[in-house]
């Protein structure tokens, strides 16, 4: 009994919600993507890592990172059944959705490849830019999009959300959620400011042009 008891616990140990594998597109079956997809599970595909190299300057072979969100946990046999579907190679778990998240575009390894967070392909519902969402990115998106406005001379909030709505996903979603305000208020006082120097130049010259009569 006590032993039965241990195998039982390992085993549940074994169990999580997040998996990931890589797949080499030579290998990989026909349309393995589709495939994936019609699982219905909240999972992620890298870009393709074509620019990657090993630690002796070699280059890797071309391959895409997958990670699977299950909505409860599974044992990494049933990870490994979905990955064999897509000619996964080995499965690992995923201690932590965002971390892994972010290394599929090398977002935290500045000493690697950068991939494009737009080519990530989404499924199952997940969302990729609420995953590797943190407060850092933010402050960043804000950062820009003042240079934007005082590089372009932006003066509306509506100019500046539509343009975002097209251009900039990130920023967009920043002004959505919680950086409008700090926009808004930036527009608003950058007006305050303007219009407050053209009424001292204008009482300045009304001034002097007294002063001369």
């Amino acid at each position: 009994m006590a032993k039965n008891t241990s195998n039982t616990l390992k085993n549940a140990s074994k169990r999580t919600r997040n998996y990931a594998t890589v797949v080499y597109p030579e290998s990989a079956p026909e349309g393995w993507q589709n495939i994936l997809s019609e699982q219905m599970i909240p999972a992620f595909i890298s870009p393709l890592h074509d620019k990657d190299v090993n630690a002796d300057g070699k280059p890797k072979k071309p391959h895409f990172h997958v990670m699977l969100m299950f909505d409860s946990v599974k044992t990494e046999e049933q990870a490994k059944v979905v990955f064999e579907k897509i000619g996964g190679v080995g499965c690992e778990i995923v201690n932590s959705i965002r971390g892994y998240a972010r290394y599929l575009c090398h977002l935290d390894n500045p000493e690697k490849a950068q991939y494009s967070v737009e080519s990530v392909r989404s499924m199952g519902g997940a969302t990729y830019r609420n995953v590797i969402g943190l407060p850092s990115d933010k402050y960043k998106c804000i950062r820009e999009m003042i240079q934007f406005i005082n590089d372009n001379s932006i003066e509306a909030y509506c100019d500046m959300l539509e343009w975002s709505s097209i251009n900039r996903e990130d920023w967009f979603q920043v002004l959505c959620d919680n950086g409008s305000y700090v926009i808004k208020e930036y527009l608003k006082s950058k007006t305050w400011k303007q219009e407050k120097l053209i009424a001292d130049e204008f009482r300045k010259n009304m001034t002097t042009t007294r002063d001369s009569d």
